[in-house]
């Protein structure tokens, strides 16, 4: 197993050399950001503004659709996962210190391409023969791009690997497996008991698949209730640790900044990273929390009830700030300040060591973390399985979606037992296979993205 683990390692590490999966998504999202005029800073004030005007607002969904703000609290509870608690603590651990900030140079120009991924999403929907609506790349490519013999194989491409990723990846099996441990790590600390990690693997394999049974109805009308208030309480506890340690902030930004660009040294059980290290972990570890170019979040952005498509594009805009510069920011202070990310003892870790970092300054914070990674997780896993269904959908029809439910809520407990190095790299890996055809998709259909943001933002004399 652990020469399986090595292999699928090295797989990962070619895919997230510079020049392939963060070079395609840094230029992609820069190309976005150039041909839209700055959406995501010149814009933010206006998605701001949207997204808390839905949050308080009564805004009833037309059949077939879901709310804007559900829609954003489907994209959030796949985004918001342990991505932000598992995911931050494997990029400190593989990339050092300075892969939090390739972290943030992948959200400053994700949040342009998530803003097209979900204009595009609403522009090339379609309806199913179920009467549901259904959107995403392999839709966008394929109305959007005129070449078919480009179009269909690209589209068919992220459908395949979408599904696949969906059953085995950072959408499924990284989540439980984060659950599982964090949740032992909790039962250890506080109650001095050994849990195996079936136990809790069985808890979260039961709830997803009660929920997924319900379809996306079900779905969006648990992330709209979940989401937030699972946000909150995570960073309230982030917030009382980092108020806690606000001594070391300056420290802790200094550490990031300054091992973005040279080599991290080996210190305790920390092995050392390059600088094409820190770059591969921030990347792939951003792209796994806030899916960017990833070409999942569309799914659900494109079926929501708005009036332009660009309207849902600012959502996705504050998506990703809320991911990754809030909550991923936080994460990374809380564990690089514990200084417990060059301890021997966590350096197979992921949750378990945001858990235990929390714990340095805050009783029985391992166990409020549990719930939270049991929340974020549990959140996750559904946001993914309609993912993942969606494009099994698009490859096999509409009639065989519950053996693809059926399939992803066994694959839950399979992750909840495997190793840390293997879930971890299977994701990544599946992430940038899946984010590969939409990434092309993206940059053919830029100028729509152009004529669409202009003919919104022109006509309605929005301001930011």
């Amino acid at each position: 197993m652990e020469e399986l683990t090595q292999q699928i390692q090295a797989i990962e590490s070619s895919v997230y050399e510079w020049y392939a999966v963060p070079l395609i998504l840094l230029a992609t999202g820069g190309l976005i950001t150039i041909t839209t005029g700055l959406v995501q800073i010149r814009r933010f004030p206006a998605a701001f503004r949207m997204v808390f005007a839905g949050a308080f607002k009564k805004n009833t969904a037309q059949d077939g659709t879901i709310t804007p703000f559900q829609a954003l609290s489907t994209a959030l509870a796949s985004t918001v996962g342990n991505g932000n608690i598992g995911g931050v603590a494997t990029a400190i651990i593989i990339g050092g210190p300075g892969a939090i900030f390739w972290m943030w140079v992948c959200a400053a120009v994700g949040m342009a391409t998530k803003y097209a991924e979900a204009v595009l999403g609403v522009h090339f929907r379609v309806t199913r023969e179920t009467g549901e609506l259904a959107a995403g790349p392999m839709y966008y490519i394929t109305g959007g791009i005129p070449y078919g013999w480009l179009a269909k194989p690209l589209a068919y491409a992220f459908a395949f690997f979408g599904a696949v990723a969906c059953l085995l990846g950072t959408g499924n099996m990284a989540q439980s497996n984060t659950v599982a441990r964090t949740f032992v790590e909790a039962a250890r600390t506080i109650f001095n008991l050994d849990v195996p990690l079936w136990f809790p693997g069985i808890l979260i394999t039961a709830a997803v698949g009660l929920v997924l049974i319900g379809g996306i109805k079900r779905i969006a009308a648990v992330a709209e209730k979940l989401v937030p208030s699972m946000i909150v309480v995570y960073l309230a506890m982030a917030t009382i640790y980092i108020l806690m340690n606000v001594t070391e902030l300056p420290a802790m930004f200094g550490l990031i900044i300054s091992r973005a660009f040279s080599p991290s040294a080996a210190v305790g059980g920390f092995v050392g990273a390059s600088v094409a290290q820190s770059l591969a972990a921030g990347i792939s570890r951003g792209v796994l929390s806030n899916e960017a170019g990833l070409g999942s979040a569309p799914i659900a952005h494109g079926i929501a009830n708005v009036k332009h498509p660009s309207e849902q594009g600012l959502v996705g805009i504050f998506e990703v700030f809320v991911d990754t510069i809030v909550v991923c920011s936080m994460t990374a202070f809380i564990i690089l300040s514990s200084g417990l990310w060059t301890d021997p003892s966590y350096q197979q870790a992921s949750g378990d060591l945001t858990a235990a970092a929390l714990s340095t300054s805050i009783p029985f914070a391992s166990l409020i973390l549990a719930v939270c990674s049991f929340l974020f997780g549990f959140s996750t896993l559904i946001g993914w399985c309609y993912y993942g269904e969606k494009c099994f959908e698009f490859l096999f029809g509409s009639e065989k979606i519950l053996f693809y439910r059926v399939l992803f809520t066994a694959l839950v407990m399979v992750g909840s037992v495997i190793s840390v190095p293997m879930v971890w790299a299977i994701g990544t890996l599946l992430n940038g296979f899946m984010a590969f055809p939409n990434l092309i998709g993206l940059i053919f259909l830029v100028g729509t993205v152009k004529k669409l943001t202009q003919e919104y933002f022109e006509g309605t004399n929005t301001s930011s």
